[in-house]
């Protein structure tokens, strides 16, 4: 979740992309082992949703089984994750999806963050309806055309308005400002996490019902709901600077890794790994599926991939 601009961020911690919750109550969960002198161990900081979560796994599983080092995972939403990294809390973030401020505070400023690459991965939020009611109504694909069609997407969580399904209130979202500066007879409702956004999806996918929802690539529930995106009025650069008046579609952003400053020179093999683990929106949506799908459990999800593709990988241990 997912994919990111300056937009305003709502305050409120929960399983998302973002959280306004105060980076002290994040970073007491940070690992005892982070930062450890002389000991090879590693904290990786892993999001809630669910292709952080390959990223992380695949990573620990080489980290563990090919160089050695003990892994330690701290779930730590994306803004609190930047003080627990300066901190030393955690030593890398495998999946950021854009944060001008802390960067400019943390890399440009304080110095306390390095850059770890790009994760290979181009991540994009967009507005979806399920391919089925696109194919049946074109031209709902256009924002413009949105009011037409507000009365098929009424809930009872959206009163007489359209509902526009958003994940969580901490994910970055525009979507409040998009509603109101396009004057769009719509209702922005919360399911409260990914995990509950999926199952919204799937229910009123199995019932052919009409929908119309925040969601982001990559993604791997594409593969089991088509959604066609509705097209906002184009992205340029600047035009999410002010969330208030924000009024265009989201960016399509180049997910970068961070790590914090002193492990990315004292770090290792483990920091000269992970700048070099890069992958593919494919390998992502592989592990991504067989976690949230089949259910198998990140490690597992982790080892077949890794037997599956040893000539990427290896690559990342040179």
């Amino acid at each position: 979740m997912r994919v990111r601009t300056t937009a305003a961020i709502a305050a409120v911690s929960s399983l998302a992309l973002l959280t306004g919750c105060g980076a002290a109550d994040m970073t007491r969960q940070a690992s005892p082992f982070a930062n450890a002198q002389g000991a090879k161990t590693v904290t990786l900081s892993v999001q809630s949703w669910v292709g952080a979560q390959s990223n992380v796994a695949v990573a620990q599983y080489l980290l563990e089984h090919e160089l050695g080092y003990r892994v330690d995972t701290v779930q730590v939403d994306e803004v609190p994750a930047w003080d627990a990294l300066s901190q030393g809390r955690v030593d890398a973030l495998l999946e950021d999806w854009g944060h001008p401020e802390q960067e400019q505070r943390y890399v440009e400023d304080k110095k306390t963050i390095a850059p770890g690459g790009e994760l290979g991965v181009t991540g994009h939020i967009g507005w979806y309806v399920p391919t089925y009611l696109a194919e049946k109504h074109p031209d709902i694909t256009n924002w413009k055309s949105l009011n037409k069609y507000a009365d098929l997407f009424r809930t009872p969580e959206s009163g007489d308005k359209g509902q526009l399904m958003d994940g969580s209130p901490s994910y970055v979202t525009n979507d409040k400002a998009l509603v109101k500066n396009l004057k769009l007879d719509y209702q922005v409702v919360f399911a409260g996490s990914e995990a509950a956004q999926i199952t919204q999806i799937k229910q009123f996918a199995k019932e052919k019902k009409p929908f119309l929802t925040y969601w982001y690539s990559p993604q791997w529930l594409f593969e089991k709901v088509p959604m066609t995106e509705v097209k906002l009025p184009p992205y340029e650069e600047g035009c999410d600077a002010d969330p208030e008046k924000v009024a265009c579609a989201y960016p399509h952003t180049p997910l970068q890794k961070y790590l914090n400053a002193d492990f990315a020179k004292k770090g290792g093999e483990a920091a000269a790994f992970l700048k070099k683990f890069r992958w593919t929106t494919e390998d992502q949506n592989e592990v991504s599926l067989m976690i949230a799908e089949q259910k198998l459990s990140p490690e597992d999800a982790a080892k077949k991939w890794v037997d599956r593709h040893e000539s990427t990988w290896r690559k990342w241990l040179s």
